[in-house]
């Protein structure tokens, strides 16, 4: 009998030829990538002061709508050559039809061999989307109304936990994709979720996160929400399975776990085993990443929280940006132009960070998920068929909220020696009753781009009758890029938009870098290796180490510490 292996890495395509047709080994060996170092070259001694200066209708010019979002990307150190030669760069990578391939369900995730399909998770009904030969679509919708169908009775206290009491607290258990989406999306839409609801999320295997998540919870009004694809994530087993002794310690009876737990997960096998209805699992497929899945079956407690219309919302903000992503000119698509700003910024400028600004406290943990989303995604240096890559990939990203992080760290954008692009990100209009706290955040937000871009010369300093010896501290370079995205006011269909806007910004990036952006090896080896760690630290005989020498002392102290406990 013939076993049949794996098939093989699928070939991906090569889009870089020379002119005479030759196949060339990388996107910086291309004529468009050299056109923009030189460019870069002949940018030197310009100053956004110029630019602006020579161009009185620059800040409309530079600008792009996409839905509901417009992005002003003026204050960045380009111009209209400078964008040209970013889109012959796009082309030359190929950038439509990678873009067409992942629509139509092509294997793009090479290493993993399958497709990356979330944009089939908020497709409207009708739609059709085929991986493998079948429509994925019907499916998708049917696990979305399964998730309503239950949101609703927890909502209503039609659902009710062991003990007969409806259900007053919700839990998510999750770790990465599986809780930086949700938690994200719950707290953006705080002003959309139910108030009698309490919604909390636990994601670290630290316990003072459970300790803390659980503090002052009734089990017998708890709802515990385990995501986890696989069911085997050791992070979310280990949280999910100290929450079920927490319950059973107060309501006793094992039955009580169905009426207390459910799970997003694809491992039906698992989920009952720890002693879930299969019934209530909400399933979701191989092609939805974790980090691309708070659409999915993972967005359950968002849908229990701001409740099924509202998450219908969210749905179409994803799918008003994709539909705007795959027919949108290369120029005018704002994805691209975002990605291609970044690739400007990183291979050709020297940045090697980005910081994310929401002038919005209810998005405050969306620097944190686009974390993920960005640095998981293209923190590669390997190409798709396994060469070391010729240039930088994926910067890290961070950030914080103004007016916080004015009082922070402002201070390096403005003065300091290193170059930060920065997403500037604002609503017109509050989601809060306060409404005269508004024009002063928004007055804000548009101030620290300006003062970026512009900064405050010598010369200017002086006219103001400063002390001479304070004159150089209080000079401000500029030249300092930015965008600007402004919304009329943060929506669930706006949220959608707005994450939509940066995956696919994140997908164009790895395209032109040739790497894959929907793979996470990155995080393997670290887990295997806590693995056998962990049963070294915790097993009664001394273990056989043999870690290096910093590894093994690390060991033989904590067990010392622990040996006679």
């Amino acid at each position: 009998m013939v076993v049949e292996g794996p098939p093989p890495l699928a070939q991906p395509e090569r889009p870089f030829r020379a002119e005479d047709g030759t196949i060339l080994a990388m996107i910086t060996d291309t004529a468009e990538f050299r056109a923009l170092a030189d460019h870069r070259v002949a940018m030197a001694d310009l100053h956004l002061r110029d630019l602006f200066a020579t161009d009185p209708a620059r800040g409309e010019t530079f600008a792009a709508t996409a839905a509901d979002l417009y992005l002003d990307y003026s204050k960045n150190l380009v111009t209209a050559e400078t964008m040209t030669l970013l889109m012959a760069l796009a082309r030359r990578a190929a950038v439509q039809q990678r873009i067409e391939a992942m629509f139509t369900g092509e294997a793009i995730n090479v290493t993993e061999r399958r497709a990356a399909l979330h944009v089939a998770l908020r497709a409207p009904a009708g739609t059709v989307m085929i991986v493998d030969g079948e429509d994925v679509v019907p499916d998708v919708h049917r696990v979305l109304e399964r998730m309503a169908d239950f949101a609703l009775r927890v909502r209503s206290g039609e659902w009710w936990g062991y003990t007969g009491r409806p259900i007053r607290n919700v839990v998510n258990i999750g770790i990465g994709g599986s809780d930086l989406g949700p938690a994200m999306a719950a707290e953006a839409l705080a002003a959309y979720a139910d108030p009698a609801l309490s919604i909390r999320f636990v994601s670290n295997v630290d316990g003072a996160d459970l300790t803390d998540a659980l503090a002052g919870l009734d089990p017998a009004e708890t709802l515990f929400v385990v995501c986890s694809k696989t069911f085997t994530t050791l992070e979310t087993l280990t949280n999910a399975h100290s929450a079920r002794r927490w319950l059973l310690a107060a309501l006793e009876e094992e039955a009580a776990v169905a009426h207390h737990f459910v799970a997003a997960s694809s491992n039906p096998a698992e989920v009952s085993g720890f002693g879930i209805d299969p019934a209530n699992m909400f399933e979701f497929w191989d092609w939805v990443g974790g980090r691309y899945s708070l659409d999915s079956a993972i967005g359950l407690t968002v849908m229990i929280a701001i409740g099924p219309e509202r998450f219908r919302e969210l749905l179409d903000g994803f799918h008003q940006m994709d539909r705007h992503f795959r027919t949108a000119p290369l120029p005018a698509n704002m994805p691209v132009v975002l990605a291609m700003l970044g690739i400007w910024h990183g291979n050709f400028l020297g940045a090697e960070t980005h910081a994310v600004l929401p002038y919005s406290a209810r998005l405050r943990r969306f620097p944190a998920y686009l974390q993920q989303l960005d640095m998981e995604s293209n923190g590669k240096s390997v190409t798709l068929d396994g060469r070391p890559v010729a240039t930088s990939t994926g910067p890290v990203v961070w950030g914080q909220p103004g007016t916080n992080g004015q009082h922070a760290f402002f201070q390096l954008l403005h003065q300091g020696t290193r170059l930060v692009p920065c997403d500037f990100i604002g609503f017109l209009h509050p989601d809060h009753p306060l409404g005269e706290h508004h024009p002063q955040l928004v007055a804000n937000l548009f101030a620290q781009s300006e003062a970026l871009a512009f900064g405050r010369t010598r010369a200017e300093v002086e006219e103001e009758e400063t002390d001479p010896e304070l004159v150089p501290h209080r000079v401000f370079p500029g030249n300092r890029p930015s965008n600007t995205i402004l919304a009329p006011r943060l929506t669930p269909r706006l949220l959608g938009e707005l994450v939509a806007l940066y995956e696919h910004k994140v997908f164009v990036q790895g395209i032109v870098w040739g790497i894959n952006s929907f793979d996470q090896w990155g995080v393997e080896l670290g887990k295997v290796l806590a693995g056998r760690i962990g049963r070294e630290l915790t097993q009664p005989t001394p273990p056989d180490l043999a870690h290096d020498s910093s590894t093994d002392a690390l060991i033989r102290r904590y067990r010392n510490e622990h040996r006679n406990r």
